[in-house]
């Protein structure tokens, strides 16, 4: 289970495993009262070579196993929500692709943002509003799973 944190990845890869995470008031998955450290996993992010160390937490009323993660990254992205959100409305608006992220990965975002906005919004829905939208909604724009 990811947990989104409030912090910024610039200063996690500084202080590495000395970073002062905030550790949840509860499980989120059976709402037990204590949660314990369960060391750290790397995670590897775009701009750094290295990977950065994430926090986790284990219950140990259900066994869910939380992961820490900065509330500025979707799940499962290597960039930053901003990053993907600039590049996408870029390719948008002037229909090439901006340079600093790989065009592979531009391509994904863009697919994944048209086919999630045609199955949640409708076909009829501006694409240029629809990564906002769907954040709105809880949902993960440019995500394969939706």
């Amino acid at each position: 289970m990811i947990h989104f944190a409030n912090a910024f990845l610039k200063d996690i890869f500084r202080k590495g495993k000395d970073y002062p995470w905030e550790k949840p008031e509860r499980c989120p998955c059976c709402s037990h009262w204590k949660v314990w450290g369960h060391g750290f996993v790397p995670a590897f992010f775009q701009g750094y070579d290295t990977p950065v160390f994430l926090k986790r937490y284990r219950c140990p009323a259900c066994g869910v196993v939380i992961r820490m993660r900065p509330a500025s990254h979707f799940s499962r992205f290597q960039s930053s929500r901003h990053s993907i959100r600039r590049a996408l409305l870029y390719r948008i608006n002037h229909g090439r692709w901006r340079s600093g992220s790989k065009k592979s990965r531009q391509r994904y975002w863009l697919r994944n943002l048209t086919r999630n906005a045609i199955f949640v919004l409708g076909i009829n829905s501006p694409i240029s509003k629809a990564f906002d939208l769907l954040i709105g909604l809880g949902k993960t724009p440019a995500s394969c799973t939706i």
